[in-house]
């Protein structure tokens, strides 16, 4: 098996992304080994994916960091199919995910053109929520009906679950999200975080979910929320998400460095109340699945079982008939948010 080159350039220097350029400079060393580590045994089907990792990065940083997720499960790894993306077994069932990003708008300021005087502002999280939703659910109707176009009739798709995983990188803050526009988006469910920072002596045990049905893009246009509460989306069995599966993780597991601080959120609670901590490496507790969600679609009509993904600090959230509400389960202690601020490179790599 061939070892997959990744950092030695393949394409003009112009054409190579932001993101790539800035972890070939000094500094980056160990962590580009972890890059290398966690695509070990990853088979390049169509030979595109150092091109699409130095040009387009986001995308293809997200496949390598979920083939990582898959291995560290020890879950079987099928590369005789060239789509989707990953055809999996774990515990004698098969499944697939296609992996997808969610990304910018057109017109809009990309992540990787946030300045530090971006970082000074006070960021309203309500914006920041309403653009995530818009760009998740793009997102997410894209995949949907590439399925429903092509993919319903593979071979190796038929009659398996249907997985959509999905990372956001669609605005300057869009690690500040947490789970707030999936959640939104996927359940119906809307964390108010703005009334609780107006008001937090009205919500002591945090801020109050309402319940969303739609949401209306700048130009006017709807977008339906609860997206799991009917059967529109039945053919998707469910959606692994995360916005914490970014550089800033291969920056907090550096083992290898003791020059980073990491600035943590997690929800330490038995309920997910959060608590802050201040790690350093390499003696950070983060581990490869932290900060992962999985959200289990109700009206599947291939479900994927609760326990494929069951670990520790992974959530999961399942609708039940019988209380008639959304279920998390695997919040306690789980990652909600974290800043990495490494002194070698004088700079923080937040995401």
């Amino acid at each position: 098996m061939n070892k997959l080159n990744l950092f030695e350039p393949v394409v003009e220097e112009e054409k190579l992304h932001e993101n790539f350029k800035k972890i070939l400079t000094p500094g980056y060393e160990s962590q580009r080994k972890i890059l290398d580590e966690r695509a070990s045994g990853f088979i390049d089907r169509d030979g595109k994916l150092t091109t699409e990792l130095q040009t387009t990065f986001n995308s293809t940083f997200w496949e390598i960091y979920l083939f990582a997720v898959f291995k560290s499960y020890e879950t079987k790894i099928n590369f005789d199919h060239s789509t989707p993306d990953f055809y999996l077994k774990k515990r004698g069932l098969e499944f697939i995910v296609e992996a997808t990003t969610a990304n910018t708008a057109k017109g809009k300021a990309h992540e990787w053109e946030k300045t530090i005087e971006d970082a000074m502002e006070k960021q309203s999280t309500e914006e920041i929520n309403k653009e995530a939703i818009v760009r998740l659910s793009n997102a997410l109707h894209s995949k949907t009906t590439k399925f429903r176009e092509k993919y319903c009739r593979l071979a190796q798709v038929i009659n398996r679950p249907f997985v959509v995983a999905i990372a956001p990188f669609e605005q300057k803050f869009f690690n500040l999200q947490y789970d707030r526009p999936i959640r939104a988006l996927l359940c119906g469910e809307y964390i108010d975080e703005a009334s609780f920072l107006e008001n937090p002596e009205k919500f002591p045990y945090g801020p109050p979910k309402i319940n969303v049905s739609s949401i209306k893009k700048e130009n006017g246009a709807k977008i339906n929320l609860g997206l799991f509460n009917e059967k529109s989306y039945e053919e998707v069995s469910a959606v692994i998400f995360s916005c914490t599966a970014t550089w800033g993780k291969v920056c907090a597991m550096d083992k290898e460095s003791d020059k980073t601080i990491v600035q943590y959120l997690w929800a330490s609670g038995p309920n997910g109340a959060p608590e802050r901590s201040i790690e350093k490496t390499p003696n950070t507790r983060e581990e490869i699945h932290d900060g992962l969600m999985v959200f289990h679609n109700p009206h599947a009509i291939n479900p994927l079982p609760l326990d494929i993904f069951r670990r520790h600090r992974v959530a999961q959230h399942y609708y039940s008939a019988q209380s008639g509400e959304w279920i998390a389960e695997g919040m306690q202690n789980a990652l909600l948010h974290r800043m990495p601020i490494t002194l070698a490179t004088s700079g923080v790599n937040e995401e």
